[in-house]
């Protein structure tokens, strides 16, 4: 009877203890701030983090997000003005019992003048991706694994990429059809777009697994 009761009373303080793990530490909201001439492109890469787009009213470009000392946030600015955004852990395997961080630190808000990139590419995994209306006068590249893919008028002057995997991607394109050369591979799901189409002097390419893609075209 002794021992039972000693090995519920160990087991009541492993539990209590790894509760206590699973708190994890507070998340601090930051924020980044950069000249728009000084960035002609974002690589935002992460997991597990919602990714909203919207346009930015003062011309510059900012990114707000939340952060600790278990999950951080790695930003470089290169030469070539190429902003660099990723997602690093620094998680022992009890960090994880508590689950995934508090829903309103798993935003990243990223705010863009319109028509001033040159390109942008945004990842993240079990998160939507959502933007605006926006013109990029080179290329946009969207992928989510495990979240949805939603965009309002996207107009990227040279080619649009889109991967989704359970998920779906819903948005507007600006043109017509005929001014994009398209190539569509879909599995286990429906999509708007022709699975191939040759000519077009801009590309559109949509990858997706286990979801539908709902892609319409709209004049100017």
């Amino acid at each position: 009877m002794k021992k039972k009761m000693a090995l519920t009373a160990a087991f009541a303080l492993t539990a209590l203890t790894l509760a206590g793990c699973s708190g994890g530490e507070p998340y601090e909201e930051k924020s980044y701030i950069a000249d728009a001439a000084e960035v002609a492109a974002i690589e935002l890469d992460v997991k597990d983090r919602r990714i909203e787009v919207s346009l930015s009213e003062d011309g510059q470009i900012h990114l707000n997000y939340s952060e600790n000392d278990k999950e951080f946030y790695d930003l470089s600015l290169s030469d070539d003005r190429v902003l660099t955004v990723s997602l690093s852990t620094n998680k022992e395997w009890t960090d994880y019992i508590g689950g995934a961080a508090p829903e309103d630190s798993r935003l990243i808000s990223l705010q863009v003048p319109d028509g001033l990139l040159e390109a942008l590419t945004l990842s993240t995994t079990n998160e939507d991706i959502v933007l605006p209306a926006l013109t990029v006068t080179g290329e946009v590249s969207l992928s989510s694994n495990g979240g949805d893919i939603l965009f309002d008028r996207l107009d990227a002057g040279k080619a649009v990429a889109l991967t989704g995997k359970n998920g779906d991607i819903t948005g507007k394109i600006a043109g017509s059809c005929d001014d994009y050369a398209v190539s569509c591979d879909i599995k286990k799901g429906e999509s708007s777009l022709p699975e191939s189409k040759e000519g077009g002097d801009r590309t559109l390419k949509v990858s997706m697994n286990n979801g539908d893609v709902d892609i319409r075209f709209v004049s100017e």
